[in-house]
Formats: structure tokens, C-alpha cells, sequence
């Protein structure tokens, strides 16, 4: 048996999530499609490096599986294009070692959030920013966004609704927002990411922005352990994952 691993990019607004799901359209169902019909009907197991929400998009999501089909790399890229929707693209494929997997190798994951911080709604890009209207303060921000930078639990910033069972504490590498006009863009970087944390910390920035919250406030919060202290979850369609890093690569 071959391990193939995929890095493939996709636009989330018409899939219910990366995760398959009986009678919803999804990244995962689409993918297991395309390697059925490569492989004559025989249903073919995917593992991706997590998931992601519907109408959260991708641009470098990771996922492997194992065949013993024995094409190529750059044939199986071509292979699963061509059966592959226009909503989603295979951008490279790699060879690993058996040991390899997708999701316990990573090493850091990074998310972006875009927000286009502007009056007037832009309906063309409704599906890939968050249209957020309110005058907001750029500086407070990137001075909050460094509290979220390294080890915390971050059980205040995750949804009540998480299925984690164990620890939430989680490594941030880096926690940034740049403006350039009325575009805002968020940077998440870390080992690990709780059920809509980004969204969430993205919400608690926009809080500071506003004048809700004062920066060093965002300290205090880790302690509260509790998801009504953080900001509002903001919408899925501002969000990217942005990229995957794995051991040999890092």
C-alpha cells in the first residue's frame, strides 16, 4: 500500500464542512467520490488534519489516505481534478512514509479572518469577508492580540459546545491583525486550535476595537474559564485555513 498526502484548497460556501454527512454536501464526501470512481467503486478512507466549518474555506488544507493504486503523484493530482467540483482543487500531492498522518503530524496550523470594515455592504464579497460596519481601533487591537500569544487555557475562547474531553490549553505561536484601508486581516498561528477559537478571538478583538474591552482585560479572561466572558463568535465565511506544517517540513 501507497500514503499519499493531498494539500487541496476549497470555497466553503456550498459544503457543510470538511466532515462527511449523510445528506449534506461536504469537502470530505466530495473528495471520497472522486477516489470511488478511481477506484472502480471501492470506498477509499480519507484522514484529514481537522476540520472545518460550513462556509469556512481553505486555502492549504491537508488530508492522506492509502492505496494500492499505483500511479504517480502528479497523476493522482491530475486524476483527482478531473472529477474533482470547481469549488475544490488538489494543489499538490506527496508520497509518505507509512508512519505518516495527517492529523497527529502536524506540527502548527495557521488561520486567517478577513473583515472588510466598511458602510457600505459589498454583496460580491458577502461570502469570502465579514462585512463588519463599525469604526474600530486598530492600535488597541494588535495590543490585545498579544496576550493570546503562548501556553493558555483557552476553554474562555472555545465553544460550550466542544467535544474536547481534555486539556484546552494551547500553544499560540503568533496572534496579529494588520489594516490596509478598510481591509483588517487576522493572523493565527499555533499548535492547536479549540471549536471556533479563532472565531471567538477574532470576536474578543473586535470587542477592543469598539472600546468594549480594554487590552490588558484579555488576561483576566483565561482565568474565567467560561465561553460568556469571550466576544461574540464571529461568521464563518471570514475564515481561512490558511496552511498546515508538518515535521519534515518545519
Amino acid at each position: 500500500m501507497t500514503k499519499i498526502k493531498c494539500v487541496i484548497s476549497y470555497d466553503g460556501t456550498h459544503f457543510s464542512g470538511m466532515q462527511i454527512q449523510p445528506n449534506n454536501r461536504t469537502v470530505e464526501g466530495e473528495i471520497k467520490k472522486a477516489l470511488a470512481k478511481i477506484h472502480k467503486g471501492e470506498s477509499i478512507r480519507i484522514y484529514a488534519s481537522g476540520r472545518t466549518d460550513a462556509g469556512v474555506h481553505a486555502i492549504g488544507q491537508t488530508f492522506h489516505f492509502e492505496t494500492d493504486y499505483k500511479l504517480s503523484v502528479h497523476e493522482w493530482k491530475r486524476a483527482l481534478n478531473a472529477l474533482l467540483p470547481a469549488d475544490l482543487h488538489v494543489n499538490d500531492t506527496k508520497q509518505v512514509p507509512d508512519s505518516f498522518h495527517a492529523r497527529f503530524d502536524a506540527t502548527e496550523k495557521e488561520y486567517r479572518y478577513y473583515i472588510l470594515n466598511a458602510q457600505e455592504k459589498d454583496v460580491f464579497k458577502q461570502n469570502y469577508v465579514y462585512q463588519y460596519p463599525y469604526q474600530l481601533d486598530i492600535n488597541m487591537m494588535q495590543q490585545a492580540a498579544r496576550y493570546f500569544k503562548g501556553q493558555h487555557d483557552f476553554t474562555t475562547f472555545s465553544s460550550a459546545k466542544s467535544e474536547v474531553t481534555g486539556s484546552k490549553v494551547r500553544t499560540l505561536y503568533d496572534v496579529s491583525c494588520y489594516q490596509d484601508g478598510k481591509w483588517i486581516e487576522f493572523i493565527l498561528k499555533g499548535n492547536g486550535f479549540l471549536y471556533n477559537m479563532v472565531r471567538i478571538i477574532v470576536g474578543t478583538l473586535l470587542e477592543v476595537g469598539r472600546g468594549k474591552l480594554e487590552p490588558s482585560e484579555i488576561s483576566h479572561l483565561f482565568a474565567k474559564e467560561d465561553r460568556q466572558f469571550a466576544g461574540d463568535t464571529v461568521p464563518p465565511q471570514g475564515l481561512y485555513l490558511w496552511n498546515v506544517t508538518y515535521k519534515e517540513e518545519s
